[in-house]
């Protein structure tokens, strides 16, 4: 049996390593950054072989053991013959495909590609962007052998294998969602060769998933009734589903879950903690200082509210051009007022993303938290308040590479499955209860949106 197991996580910013034993204990910690290239106004793009490099280095900062990977999202790696990579990866938050979207969404027809993919047709996913090759690099597309995605590139680069897994396949738009496969009706509808896809596998077979999926097997969540609420730069509300149940509109993303035969769905905001860090450089002040002045105003902060779509939103309004605004100023607000206003506004925005979860089905009882916006409990307060479910912080905070190694565990027999991994390593620090009203704020905070979509640049 090996004395660790290491999870690395291919992020957008750089490549995150844990090293941790049988029993959950971190053993060892390493990261490397890496740039992000915009060649064009909302274009995002990077080379693989900076995240083949990252991984490298961060690999021997740890001790010896077998790797588990999970990685970005959505983002496209073209490979050509001799497996060369043909340009840079698309990444996930690049925004030129809108065009190709509207195609996907005519060929397939919208319910449909819905009923098949979980999913609407978003400019982040992999598959518009491979209709935006065919029409604008149509020379590169002509050299297309196989695709990858970013954490199953570095997978290739260490096993020579081209594998995926259900959990990050289904962020692609050419995934058979309900049946855990290649759809082939999608995939002939835009035109990509079933041998251009890796093979898929489920996360628990070859060690991968989806940043999100692996993050939330981090922390334990594995069956229905555990939200998994990430405070992070952008907000996620994630929860197992008792079958696969997509949303007719799509308002939420459905996705295989890294467990064997289960799904999740999930509301995003794009701004979340995202929003506070803004507020901070805005104003020049330090997190602290803000939760102590925030804390002096009691809830509402006398009616103050803050719309956080600063970079447009996903969930539950799919509106790129949607901006924030704050709204009730009066004298009396100062610095404190505003940033519980922002506190109060992202987690008013997750409470959207769990409304439209319980549409679903889903019965949450607690919710467990993680992200940097964590750290705050007058933050977590608020959001437990505005969930009107507890939330829960687990003693450690090394996210998704922490589940990435877990599921290294499950491949090598370390743990008999992903329900015993998170038995034996994921606990709980601290459980936050709801104490808060927020009722009448999150019924004017939902009158937001439509009143300012008007004003949108």
């Amino acid at each position: 049996m090996p004395d660790a197991l290491i999870g690395l996580d291919v992020g957008t910013s750089g490549v995150k390593g844990v090293a941790i034993d049988k029993n959950g204990k971190v053993l060892a910690v390493a990261e490397e950054p890496y740039p992000l290239s915009t060649p064009k106004p909302g274009w995002a793009e990077q080379d693989p072989e900076d995240w083949w490099r990252g991984a490298r280095r961060v690999i021997a900062q740890l001790p010896p053991g077998p790797v588990g990977l999970d990685g970005q999202m959505h983002g496209l790696v073209v490979l050509g013959e001799h497996d060369e990579v043909l340009r840079p990866a698309i990444l996930w938050n690049d925004q030129r495909t809108g065009a190709e979207c509207e195609e996907i969404e005519r060929r397939v027809g919208l319910q449909r590609l819905i009923e098949l993919t979980g999913n609407r047709a978003l400019p982040g996913f992999t598959a518009p962007k491979l209709l935006w090759l065919q029409r604008h690099e149509p020379d590169v597309h002509a050299r297309i052998r196989h695709i990858l995605l970013p954490k199953d590139y570095v997978r290739f680069r260490m096993t020579g294998e081209r594998t995926i897994d259900a959990a990050d396949a289904s962020g692609t738009l050419l995934f058979d969602v309900a049946n855990r496969r290649w759809s082939e009706e999608v995939c002939a509808a835009i035109d990509v060769p079933l041998e251009w896809l890796p093979a898929e596998h489920e996360s628990t077979v070859i060690g991968t998933a989806g940043d999100q999926a692996a993050g939330a097997l981090g922390v334990g969540i594995v069956a229905p009734g555990v939200l998994s609420v990430v405070l992070g730069t952008s907000g996620v509300v994630f929860a197992v589903l008792p079958a696969y149940q997509p949303d007719p509109q799509a308002r939420v993303h459905v996705f295989c879950h890294a467990v064997p035969g289960t799904w999740h769905a999930m509301g995003v905001m794009l701004s979340a903690a995202g929003s506070l860090s803004w507020f901070r450089d805005v104003v020049g002040a330090k997190y602290g200082a803000l939760d102590d002045e925030a804390a002096a105003w009691a809830p509402g902060a006398e009616g103050l509210l803050f719309a956080p779509y600063l970079a447009g939103e996903r969930t539950p309004h799919v509106d790129p051009d949607a901006r924030g605004a704050f709204t009730g100023l009066s004298l009396r607000h100062d610095r404190g007022a505003l940033a519980r206003a922002v506190m109060e506004g992202v987690a008013f925005g997750l409470r959207d993303s769990l409304e439209l979860l319980r549409d679903l089905g889903v019965e949450a009882t607690v919710g467990r938290v993680s992200g940097g916006g964590a750290r705050s409990e007058l933050w977590v307060r608020i959001a437990a308040s505005a969930l009107g479910v507890p939330l829960e912080r687990m003693q450690l905070e090394e996210g998704a590479a922490y589940g990435a190694a877990l599921l290294a565990g499950v491949r090598e027999g370390v743990f008999a499955d992903a329900e015993d991994a998170v038995a034996r390593c994921a606990r709980v620090r601290d459980r936050i209860e709801p104490e808060w009203d927020y009722e009448q704020g999150y019924a004017r905070f939902r009158e937001l949106y439509p009143a300012l979509r008007p004003f949108e640049g």
